[in-house]
């Protein structure tokens, strides 16, 4: 008896992108910003297991420009992940939220 090939189950993945600006307001230099923002993006990734990074505004005293990106099976789950990161990055007392646009793929 020969056994018969089984087609591999078709299986969802969903890529969940947050740009996030911040405004630094204390910060009085590039080196201040980049401790702030290193410790925002290490407690990010720490807790919520997603890939963070600077992506724009790098030689801005006080304002930074940040990407966060997660994949996952459940499409509300990796919205309620990303809502997440905002609110923490809203808890941050020495970070103002500007401005941020999630996109799922």
């Amino acid at each position: 008896m020969r056994s018969r090939a089984v087609a591999p189950a078709v299986r969802f993945m969903f890529i969940g992108v947050c740009t996030i600006e911040v405004h630094v307001p204390e910060s009085g230099s590039l080196k201040t910003k980049r401790h702030s923002i290193r410790s925002l993006k290490d407690r990010i990734r720490n807790k919520f297991n997603v890939s963070v990074a600077e992506i724009d505004d790098n030689d801005l005293w006080q304002k930074a420009s940040l990407a966060v990106a997660a994949v996952s099976n459940d499409k509300s789950h990796l919205n309620q992940t990303l809502d997440h990161v905002l609110n923490m990055v809203r808890s941050v007392p020495e970070i103002s939220l500007l401005d941020f646009h999630i996109e799922i793929f």
